[in-house]
């Protein structure tokens, strides 16, 4: 109980921090953009573009250097660009109505996108339900109100945790939010130069949503971001399930929303580092992950395969030669619709990261998301049926469709049907593999939590080095030119740089994991539950309560005891997967 009241107070000290910066950053704001509470102001004649990106507004152009004046070329197009703004002005001034016209009809613009941001989180939002059921599902009966209650508890932990600092420390320095009227409150990143450039590596506005923080676009970005946050977090909820105590998975979500999960994600989404590869190394554009395969799917992976390397596997998984016990599911229904779930609110995941309705990529982006998850279903079906089991295995069907839609989620509005196809399908068989692979060197996964996000999140990523088209994301990461990856003439460049992204992705989040489960370990006294409890099940020592009141179970069966070495390898005969 003492370590507990200290945790408290420290973080009575952080919030405290907190709504200082956030006072002083308010005090700083005088000469800054002005945030928009009210959404009023948001979206005019300045947010009024044609289909092509070519704004209706055309903005007087910056005067000349005596030197660059002396250069043909740049005076030639100075002049040019002078000619069509003063023509501008002299139209707009013979047609007052028509610029007020365009100002309703950027707000509106403004306002389809916001919308759309919007209800595309609230599906997101939704997947939480997915994830709990199937997580549920594929763990053992007699700890299913404890697998829930993570599941639940981690929303609220999660996301107080990223209205505390973390939305701050990932998003504080990105600039402009363009499809949302262009409000650049959040432009203040800490960078280090370093060969000639300034690199990103933190953000550092909008702590407690006050301050710059308090304006319509920058809620509706909080909710949205919010949410791909809390995907993150509850990955190691299957991963560490049936032995992770209570207490030590409420101060992982403690950890996971303040600083575990925004510095990776400001390197790729905040501006930071990553990001620029392009622009400052000419690598592609950057390390570009376009709805989280590698922010939000891999990051969790690698905490799920870290946090289950230090708690260790469940009693009874493994035997002391090595060989494995198989522990069933109690639920595969329950699982199979969590599934579904998922992949619905996958069409609010992956088309939403847009942030705009009024990009038409979404169509491309939405039937690309189904595509990889049909193809990644079918494959891990056919592959434990036809190489691993001989049985084609509801639960890998799931984790094969959850596997195609990881790793579809970076390069979505980059590729083609048939490379989206592709990349969907060979995520299938990967997650079956995967999954024989981490039992092999004994890291004890109930739900395939590592192998769906972790492995697939990775691979997602360096497929779009490999199939995106060259049909999308001119100017990304302020790179001109589209996304093109190996296979279409984009040569390695765009593969390296994403080949950086995920390597720092697992550097990162494995110190930062190893790290915060140490320093949980040692308040706590250790993450794991007593053998005695583990063996009778986490529900009422833990929760208080069951999960099936009124049902007998036999939970001496449900837990397989070690087997000393007697010569034979256990042999699995199916497989327990995930989300």
């Amino acid at each position: 109980m003492k370590s507990l009241h200290k945790f408290t107070a420290w973080l009575s000290l952080a919030l405290m921090v907190c709504f200082t910066i956030s006072a002083l950053t308010t005090a700083w704001a005088d000469d800054e953009p002005k945030p928009d509470p009210s959404g009023t102001a948001t979206g005019d004649r300045n947010t009024v573009v044609d289909a092509g990106g070519t704004a209706l507004m055309v903005s007087e152009p910056a005067k000349l250097t005596d030197e660059d004046a002396k250069d043909p070329a740049k005076k030639k197009a100075y002049d040019d660009a002078l000619k069509a703004y003063n023509d501008f002005k002299a139209q707009s001034a013979k047609e007052p109505l028509a610029l007020q016209l365009a100002d309703a009809v950027g707000h509106n613009r403004v306002a389809i996108n916001f919308t759309w941001t919007l209800v595309t989180g609230f599906l997101v939002m939704f997947m939480q339900a997915g994830f709990a059921m199937v997580e549920t599902g594929l763990t053992r009966a007699k700890n299913t109100s404890h697998t829930f209650a993570m599941n639940f508890m981690i929303y609220p932990m999660g996301m107080l945790g990223f209205y505390l600092c973390g939305f701050a420390f990932m998003f504080g320095g990105m600039g402009p939010i363009g499809t949302m009227g262009g409000y650049a409150g959040l432009n203040h990143e800490i960078t280090v130069h370093l060969f000639g450039h300034d690199w990103g590596l933190l953000g550092w506005k909008g702590f407690l949503l006050q301050g710059a923080g308090y304006d319509t676009a920058v809620f509706t970005l909080f909710l949205f971001q919010m949410v791909f946050m809390d995907t993150t977090a509850t990955i190691p909820t299957g991963a560490l399930a049936e032995r992770w105590k209570f207490s030590s998975f409420m101060l992982y979500g403690c950890a996971i929303g303040t600083i575990m999960y925004p510095v990776f994600g400001n390197w790729v989404w905040g501006g930071g580092w990553l990001s620029q590869l392009g622009a400052n190394f000419g690598l592609g554009h950057g390390h570009v992950d376009f709805a989280g395969s590698s922010v939000v799917h891999m990051q969790g992976g690698v905490i799920a395969l870290i946090a289950s390397w230090i708690v260790g596997a469940r009693y009874g998984k493994f035997n002391k030669d090595g060989s494995t016990n198989f522990i069933p599911p109690h639920n595969i229904p329950m699982a199979m619709a969590g599934t579904f779930i998922l992949a619905f609110g996958w069409f609010g995941f992956n088309p939403g990261s847009s942030l705009a309705a009024t990009d038409l990529r979404i169509g491309v982006v939405a039937t690309n998301t189904m595509l990889a998850s049909a193809t990644g279903a079918l494959a891990a079906c056919l592959w434990m049926w036809w190489f691993r089991t001989k049985k084609p295995d509801p639960s890998m069907m799931c984790n094969g469709m959850l596997a195609g839609l990881v790793a579809i989620t970076c390069p979505c509005a980059f590729v083609s049907a048939g490379g989206a196809s592709i990349l969907g399908a060979v995520a299938g068989v990967l997650v079956v593999e995967s999954v024989f692979f981490f039992d092999k060197i004994g890291i004890d996964d109930p739900v395939g939590a590592i192998s769906v996000h972790g492995v697939n999140g990775a691979w997602g990523c360096l497929s779009l080095g490999l199939f995106a088209d060259g049909t999308y994301g001119d100017g990304w990461n302020g790179v001109p030119g589209k996304v093109t990856g190996l296979f279409y003439g984009g040569g390695m460049s765009q593969f390296w740089a994403e080949l950086i992204g995920v390597t720092v992705c697992f550097i990162t989040l494995a110190v930062l994991t190893f790290v915060v489960f140490k320093i949980v370990g040692l308040i706590l006294g250790g993450h794991r539950v007593s053998e005695e409890v583990e063996i009778e099940g986490l529900d009422i020592p833990e929760m208080g309560v069951l999960g099936y009141s009124g049902m007998v179970m036999d939970k001496e069966a449900e837990t397989p005891h070690p087997k000393a070495f007697d010569g034979a390898r256990s042999t699995r005969t199916t497989s327990s997967a995930k989300v």
